[in-house]
Order: structure tokens, then C-alpha cells, then sequence
């Protein structure tokens, strides 16, 4: 371990891994909080005291079996905000003692022609932070410095933590809606993908209505604080025909649900890692007329590339972009994972390590 200026940097850290496949719905405590030893730097790499770390559904899915790690134990995490206190001999940014994020994003091969294009989040080759590499649910972590972000001193790191990927992969999404000017943009489910696409789309896209659908009364009025011009549940019919809708949730209904409020035309983004089977028969429902007819399109949003962090954090500091936060100890990991899997959202949940001084 490279030396670190500064105060001492302790041998044993804190964590909470996942050390089997678990279904949230029977198991209610499927992290164990243990103290390991701090990771050892590769070439390139950077020592992260973790400060934040935001709470996402893809934590759920890996937990559950739908994108497990390929190997256990397994730290999960991949929206961390921390100062770097140490970095391995070589490194050439001089990022120690900058304040940065790590995002889903941990590494890709930068060589195949998906990477050459500018598509790393389609490399072959792509890691994912708390899923093929120990992430932020613990106080240290260790990433290339090649995929550290640094922040903007506006932002707070609890702020910034689900900018790293709730954000990154919203911006993403809507980008990928191409919606023009006054097109009427939808979002389905609104936890926090979509309160931070509310506000970003509301900042690019001034003129464009924005509809949500959300199945609790809870969150389709948060949606209506945050700036939504109508919200709904998710089988009500829209006041106007859908440019674009982007569906954020883990379940199959509102994706049938989003192709019928779609104008001749409209496209469907898909922002979710994998769809869980619970609801799968209301793929029955899907009828071609209705749904798909007309030059309807479905696309789907898969990880995040560098860039899409970097643009979102700068867009967010312009705005400026706030989330709404609720913010747990890194120990209360288990409790913030059941009450995102129960519902009822408002904004994001992020774990806040602090080291004890002892």
C-alpha cells in the first residue's frame, strides 16, 4: 500500500457484503457487516475514503440473482463519493486529495470497437463497480484513476452520490428519447432516476410537457412539487399523445402501459438493467395495433460511459440540481435496500460512512 499523507490510514475498514444470492422479499438482512482488510492498489490506482454512497435497484438486482457478481463476497455500491488519500506509484492525474466519484462504470478494455466509438458501456469487456469490484458500501475502495471523477466544489457529497448513476444513466436515457422542441416526454415510476430526469429535463427542455405515472399517490405528488405538469397512475390516460416516455422501473406492466400513451412515432426508453419475472403475463396484454403500430420504437439503456458521468455532474452543477435525499449509516444498509424494495419512494437513499474516531 502506498503511503498516504495525511491523518493514519487504518489497516481493517468496514464493509457490508453480500455472501449469497437472497431474495429481499424473505430475507431482510442479506448484507453482513464485517471489518476486512483495505484493498490492495493495481497499477493506476486510487484509495478512496469513502464519504457517500447512494442506494440503487441494480444493489437489488444483484442480491436477488438477476446480475449477481460472478464471485462472493461481494461489496456492492457504485454511486460512492469520497477524497482520495492514497494512489499506487505511476499515477499521473494528480487526483490525491481531490474529492471524487465512482461510478457503476469500473473499468472497460478501451480497445474493441465499442470503446473505440465512444460506447464503453457496451465493451465485453465492462466492469461494473459493486458487482465485479468491492464498491462503496464500505469506508474504502479502490479504482483506476482513469474512472475517478472529480466534483464540482458546489456539490455535496451526498448530493453527488445518486448523480453517479441514477443521474448519469437518466441523462442517458433522455438523451436517447431525441426529443425536440415542445415533444411531451413521460416517465414511468419516480423514484430517483426520475425525480433527477424531472428536473433535467424541465432545465433542457423547457417547453416540453412532462407527464409521470406512478403507481403511489406519494410520489405522483412529489413529481407535481418537483415541476411535473400532470401525474397519474400508470394505466391512466395521459392528457396528450407521448413523444417519448422512459421507463424506470423493475417491472413489465408499465412498459406495456408506456407503448399505448406513445403519439405514431414515439419511442420507449427502457432504463432498467433487467425486469424481474413477477409481473411477466402482462406481456400478454401486448397487442401489435395498439402498442407497436405506427413507427413505435423500444430502446433500451445499458450502463453508463465515462462521459455520461462527466456531462452529468456538469449539467447538474449549471442547473444547479439537487436531489432529494434520505441518508441512512453505512450499517442501516440492509434496512435501506428492504424500504426501497417495499416502495413508496421519494427522491434517494445514500449510506453516509464516517470513520470512528477511536
Amino acid at each position: 500500500m502506498p503511503a498516504a499523507r495525511g491523518p493514519a490510514v487504518p489497516r481493517r475498514m468496514r464493509a457490508m457484503r453480500m455472501h449469497a444470492i437472497s431474495d429481499l422479499q424473505r430475507q431482510a438482512e442479506p448484507l453482513v457487516a464485517e471489518r476486512i482488510p483495505l484493498p490492495e492498489l493495481a497499477t493506476g490506482e486510487l484509495l478512496v475514503e469513502v464519504h457517500a454512497c447512494g442506494v440503487c435497484r441494480t444493489e437489488i438486482d444483484e442480491i436477488e440473482g438477476r446480475t449477481p457478481p460472478p464471485v462472493l463476497p461481494m461489496t456492492p455500491g457504485h454511486q460512492a463519493v469520497g477524497t482520495v488519500i492514497a494512489e499506487h506509484p505511476g499515477c499521473r492525474l494528480g487526483l490525491h486529495g481531490q474529492r471524487v466519484g465512482v461510478a457503476w462504470i469500473h473499468s472497460s478494455c478501451g480497445k474493441c470497437a465499442w470503446c473505440r466509438q465512444g460506447l464503453e458501456n457496451l465493451c465485453p469487456r465492462f466492469r461494473a463497480t459493486g458487482r465485479d469490484a468491492p464498491g462503496g458500501y464500505a469506508e474504502f475502495l479502490a479504482i483506476h484513476e482513469d474512472f475517478a471523477h472529480p466534483l464540482p466544489p458546489s456539490l455535496e457529497s451526498t448530493a453527488a452520490a445518486p448523480l453517479l448513476c441514477a443521474g448519469a444513466v437518466g441523462l442517458r436515457a433522455l438523451r436517447s428519447c431525441q426529443l425536440g422542441a415542445g415533444e411531451a416526454l413521460g416517465l414511468t415510476g419516480f423514484g430517483a432516476s426520475g425525480h433527477l430526469v424531472l428536473q433535467m429535463a424541465r432545465f433542457l427542455h423547457p417547453d416540453s410537457a412532462l407527464c409521470v405515472f406512478a403507481r403511489d399517490p406519494t410520489e405522483r405528488s412529489f413529481a407535481l412539487e418537483l415541476g411535473a405538469d400532470w401525474a397519474g397512475d400508470i394505466r391512466d390516460p395521459a392528457p396528450q399523445p407521448l413523444a417519448a416516455v422512459i421507463d424506470t422501473t423493475p417491472a413489465w406492466t408499465p412498459v406495456v402501459a408506456a407503448l399505448a400513451q406513445l403519439a405514431p412515432g414515439g419511442r420507449l426508453v427502457i432504463n432498467a438493467i433487467r425486469k424481474q419475472d413477477r409481473d411477466q403475463a402482462a406481456l400478454l396484454e401486448l397487442r401489435y395495433e395498439e402498442h407497436l403500430w405506427r413507427e413505435k420504437s423500444i430502446r433500451s439503456v445499458a450502463n453508463v460511459t465515462r462521459a455520461d458521468v462527466r456531462d452529468c455532474l456538469e449539467l447538474a452543477a449549471r442547473i444547479p440540481l439537487t436531489p432529494e435525499v434520505a441518508c441512512y449509516a453505512l450499517e442501516d444498509a440492509n434496512r435501506a435496500l428492504c424500504e426501497l424494495t417495499a416502495g413508496a419512494l421519494r427522491g434517494a437513499k445514500v449510506l453516509v460512512t464516517a470513520r470512528p474516531q477511536d
